[in-house]
């Protein structure tokens, strides 16, 4: 069930990084650092990564950057925490 969760977080962050980069480009309506970054901590961060560098989008603004980079080890502690959590029962 975790990991679902975390999938679902991952292919929404990765897609809302590929929407945010196209009105970027389209000069439409964006979506906010603090929403992608929030959505990263919260278990997104290898969605938002594998986002970011495939599409080029965000990958030399800082602190953004290093905060999402941040975001990843947070997020391996999350899934290591639960997984021991439903083993432990």
């Amino acid at each position: 069930m975790v990991f679902l969760v975390l999938l679902i977080v991952n292919l929404w962050a990765f897609t809302l990084f590929g929407l945010d980069k196209r009105a970027a480009e389209q000069g439409n309506r964006r979506v906010s650092e603090r929403f992608l970054l929030t959505l990263s901590f919260l278990g997104g961060s290898i969605g938002a990564l594998l986002a970011s560098q495939l599409f080029r989008h965000k990958t030399k603004k800082q602190p953004f950057r290093t905060l999402l980079i941040a975001a990843l080890p947070i997020n391996i502690c999350y899934a290591l925490l639960f997984s021991y959590l439903v083993v432990s029962g």
